[in-house]
C-alpha cells in the first residue's frame, strides 16, 4: 500500500511539473511575441515612410511621445497627437506655424505656470512659460541687471503666494565710478570698496589714488573716484550738436518758425591728455577725435515778412493803458486778457507767428509797429469791440475756449 501510494505521488508530481513547464514556456513565448510586436510598433512609430510621412517626437511635461504623421505644420502635429496648448501663454519650439518639410522633428512644449517675481517689497505675479530668470522677469516687466542675483524658490507663504513658484531678485548696489577720468554707473554685490575693485579687476598702480579707503562700505548712490597722478590719456564719448539750416520765407510773419526736417545729434569719441594732481584735474588737452555717428541736419522755416525791430521804449502797463484808446473802466478785463496772451511782454512771439501784447496773428494786422505796446493795445481794443462787443465778453470767451 505504501509503495503504490508513493508511486502515485511521484506520478502526480511529474504531471504537475510538466504542466508548470508548459505554462512557463507558453508565458515566455507570449512574452517574446509581445516584445517582438512592441519593437515592431516602436519601429513603426519612429520610422518615416517615403510617402510624405514624418516622425515627430513631442516632449511635454517630462514625457516623450513619437508619432508618424503626414500633416504640414507643428500645430497640426500636436493636434494629431491629441496635445492641446495655450497659444497665449505656452511656448512651443519650433513655433506652431513651422512647416514640416523634413522627415524627423523634435518638438518641445513649455507649459505656462504662475510665477511671483519678488523684487524687494515689490511683488508681481505673471503666468509665463519662460524658463530662464531674465526672461521670466522680463515677462513681469521687471529689469534684471547682470550683477543682480536671482533664485527660484518654492512658495514660503501660501496665503500670500498660493502655489506659485517664487523668483527672488537680490539687487546689486548701484554707484558712480570715475575711473581715470571716465564716469560710469556700476552695480556690485561687494560689501566694501576693496571687494569692488577686485570684482571689477581694477588694480591700483603706484601713482594711483582713490577718493575713499578700500575698507569703506559700499552704499547706494555713492561716488567712487580712482585717479592716476601725472599725465594720462582718457577717451570719452561726446555728443555732436545738431547742425541747423534756416530757410527764410518772405510769406511768413517774422517770428514764425517751423521744423521742416528734424535733426539728430551725432556721437564722437574724444581722447584727451589730462594731468591729475591729488585727484584734481589741472589740465586737459584734446589729442584725438573720431566721429562714430554723423549728426543729422535740421531744416527750419523762419518767417521774415514785415520784420520789425523789438520794442525798447520802456514803460509799464499803466502807462501804456493810459496812452491807449481803452476806457479806464475796461482796464481790469484788459489786464487779465493781456496777461494771459503775452504776459505784458511787448516783444512776445509764439511759434505760429503771433506777436505783441495782443498776440495779433499775423502781426501785419496791427497798424504801425505791432511790437509797440500802445499800437498793439489800440488794435486789440478795436478787435475786441468788433468781435465781442465788450471786453467782458472777450474775457468770458477766452476763459471758455482758451483764446479770444
Amino acid at each position: 500500500m505504501s509503495m503504490k501510494f508513493g508511486l502515485k505521488i511521484h506520478h502526480s508530481t511529474a504531471r504537475m511539473m510538466i504542466v508548470v513547464a508548459i505554462a512557463i514556456f507558453g508565458i515566455a513565448s507570449v512574452k517574446l511575441v509581445d516584445n517582438a510586436l512592441a519593437r515592431e510598433q516602436v519601429k513603426e512609430s519612429t520610422t518615416a515612410a517615403p510617402n510624405g510621412e514624418k516622425v515627430v517626437t513631442i516632449h511635454d511635461r517630462g514625457q516623450e511621445r513619437s508619432i508618424v504623421t503626414t500633416v504640414g505644420t507643428v500645430k497640426e502635429a500636436l493636434k494629431a497627437a491629441d496635445i492641446s496648448v495655450d497659444e497665449k501663454h505656452d511656448v512651443v519650439e519650433p513655433s506652431l506655424d513651422t512647416q514640416l518639410v523634413s522627415t524627423k522633428y523634435n518638438v518641445n512644449v513649455y507649459r505656462a505656470r504662475p510665477v511671483t517675481v519678488a523684487d524687494g517689497t515689490h511683488r508681481v505675479r505673471v503666468v509665463t512659460a519662460q524658463q530662464t530668470t531674465p526672461l521670466i522677469a522680463q515677462a513681469a516687466g521687471v529689469t534684471v541687471y547682470p550683477e543682480d542675483k536671482t533664485t527660484i524658490e518654492p512658495p514660503s507663504d501660501f496665503l500670500l503666494d498660493g502655489a506659485d513658484v517664487i523668483l527672488k531678485i537680490h539687487r546689486a548696489t548701484p554707484l558712480q565710478l570715475t575711473l581715470y577720468g571716465k564716469t560710469t554707473e556700476v552695480r556690485t554685490m561687494a560689501h566694501t570698496v576693496g571687494e569692488l575693485l577686485r570684482e571689477k579687476n581694477i588694480t591700483l598702480g603706484k601713482d594711483d589714488g582713490m577718493s575713499v579707503p578700500e575698507s569703506t562700505p559700499i552704499t547706494a548712490g555713492m561716488h567712487l573716484s580712482v585717479w592716476r597722478n601725472g599725465k594720462q590719456t582718457v577717451t570719452v564719448e561726446e555728443e555732436i550738436a545738431v547742425p541747423v539750416e534756416q530757410v527764410k520765407d518772405a510769406n511768413r510773419e517774422t517770428g514764425f518758425k517751423q521744423v521742416k526736417e528734424a535733426g539728430a545729434p551725432g556721437k564722437k569719441n574724444v581722447t584727451y591728455e589730462i594731468e591729475m594732481q591729488d585727484g584734481k584735474e589741472v589740465s586737459r588737452r584734446e589729442i584725438a577725435s573720431q566721429v562714430t555717428k554723423q549728426p543729422k541736419k535740421q531744416v527750419e522755416i523762419i518767417g521774415i515778412k514785415n520784420a520789425v525791430m523789438p520794442y525798447t521804449g520802456g514803460g509799464n502797463k499803466d502807462q501804456w493803458l493810459s496812452s491807449s484808446n481803452i476806457p479806464r473802466d475796461q482796464w481790469g478785463y484788459t489786464e487779465w486778457l493781456v496777461q494771459k496772451e503775452s504776459g505784458w511782454n511787448p516783444n512776445a512771439r509764439n511759434r505760429s507767428g503771433a506777436c505783441g501784447l495782443a498776440q495779433a496773428l499775423p502781426c501785419s494786422k496791427v497798424p504801425g509797429n505791432p511790437l509797440n505796446p500802445i499800437d498793439s493795445l489800440n488794435w486789440m481794443h478795436g478787435y475786441v469791440m468788433k468781435q465781442y462787443g465788450s471786453w467782458e465778453k472777450a474775457v468770458a470767451h477766452s476763459k471758455a475756449r482758451g483764446w479770444y
